[in-house]
């Protein structure tokens, strides 16, 4: 389990180790020589962190890393489940959409947290080593390119074809057997026999169960909608909520023992992986983007410089209107998938989110996790993923669960 990862390697690195009581407070730092002191309130078990190398599958990394914390607090044990399972099952359902749609919709390595529990139900599941195979670019790194611009010129050209034949859709399956693997029909894990579908039983997923949480005002609160995000080709809904109501979810779930997925963006000045932060920082407050990092991941990932990320700052106040416009001029956009696993508060008694990233676990000194303040979450959330008993009575009646 993952659990304590998130403060152990910064206080290695800090000399601060000790032998400490069972019942002390756990604290950590953004980074070995960060300013930034979190105790933690309370922090969730997960799996260990993963790398989507240079590929748009966060979405797949993310949903699956929150539904491995679902397993574990379900009490059927750790398991880490096949993100490239979902992905090429993805592929193929984005390939018979972009055929019926004449390709006028998105067709790309993205998602949307839907997606994950939607290829559950119709496929099921399976571990991480019985399917894990996944096309390999320059050094090795996961990376999806190719495969993207095969299956995208392949799908061009039968729908310029203008006459579906009985092999375009063997032939793209065909495609995705060559880069990913053909589909077993069943497989043997920790000495057990088992199909994709009873493995799912086995493990205690209900698809059913979970739902998205997003807030704008452009939709009514307190009822579903369809959002309007490239990557939703599924035109997958989630349910409306003020985002003060949203970030209650948050901390009701996280207080309840709950995970849950979490869609941001990432492109903001005040997100730095490398520092272990993502924060709003305050008018005026300087941010500069030293070089390019795609060695893993998108710039998202390159070193920012600013005095906000050595210690902690006074950051913006957000608002329902800010969030809306920053959505509405593409300011916010549908960046990134990641799974919040707790809760910390600095010295300042400002509260953060541990947040669980999928760009491997030594890119950063927090073995991979990151804090993001509730500032920088009440105004960049895209969207949750999260069990419904999560809910309180009162929100789940709000929304007619």
């Amino acid at each position: 389990m993952e659990k304590n990862r998130i403060w152990t390697k910064v206080m290695l690195g800090a000399g601060l180790l000790a032998a400490m009581p069972t019942m002390a407070q756990e604290t950590a730092k953004n980074r070995e020589d960060g300013g930034y002191e979190f105790t933690v309130v309370k922090s969730l078990d997960a799996t260990p962190v993963q790398n989507q190398g240079r590929t748009g599958t966060c979405w797949s990394f993310s949903a699956l890393s929150y539904f491995e914390s679902e397993v574990m607090r379900m009490g059927k044990g750790e398991h880490v489940l096949s993100e490239m399972w979902i992905v090429r099952h993805t592929y193929f359902e984005k390939a018979v959409q972009y055929v019926r749609m004449h390709g006028t919709v998105n067709f790309s390595e993205g998602g949307a947290f839907h997606d994950v529990p939607h290829i559950i139900e119709k496929y099921g599941i399976v571990p991480e080593n019985v399917y894990h195979d996944m096309p390999i670019g320059k050094g090795g790194k996961r990376n999806h390119s190719e495969l993207e611009g095969i299956l995208k010129s392949s799908l061009d050209a039968i729908i310029k074809n203008k006459k579906l034949t009985t092999s375009w859709s063997v032939a793209i399956n065909g495609i995705l057997d060559a880069y990913f693997g053909a589909i077993p029909a069943e497989f043997d894990y920790k000495g057990k026999s088992y199909s994709p579908k009873s493995f799912q039983k086995s493990i205690g997923l209900n698809p059913s169960d979970y739902i998205g949480i997003a807030s704008f005002t452009h939709h009514d609160f307190y009822s579903p909608f369809v959002m309007e995000v490239p990557d939703n080709w599924a035109y997958g809904e989630v349910y409306n909520v003020p985002m003060n109501e949203m970030i209650a979810i948050m901390d009701d779930a996280i207080s309840s023992d709950y995970t849950f997925a979490w869609a941001s963006d990432v492109s903001e000045k005040g997100f730095s992986f490398r520092d272990g932060l993502a924060i709003v920082p305050g008018d005026g407050v300087e941010v500069t983007k030293k070089g390019r990092d795609n060695g893993n991941f998108s710039d998202a990932g390159a070193e920012k410089v600013s005095n906000a990320f050595d210690s902690p700052q006074e950051e913006l106040e957000i608002t329902q209107e800010m969030r809306q416009e920053a959505f509405d001029n593409y300011e916010t956009t549908d960046d990134h998938g990641m799974h919040i696993t707790g809760l910390v508060k600095d010295q300042n008694g400002t509260k953060y989110y541990i947040v669980k990233n999928s760009w491997g676990d030594d890119s950063n000194d927090c073995d991979g996790y990151f804090y993001a303040s509730e500032a920088f979450v009440q105004y960049k959330t895209m969207d949750i993923l999260v069990h419904k008993d999560a809910l309180t009575k009162k929100m789940a009646k709000k929304l007619g669960l």
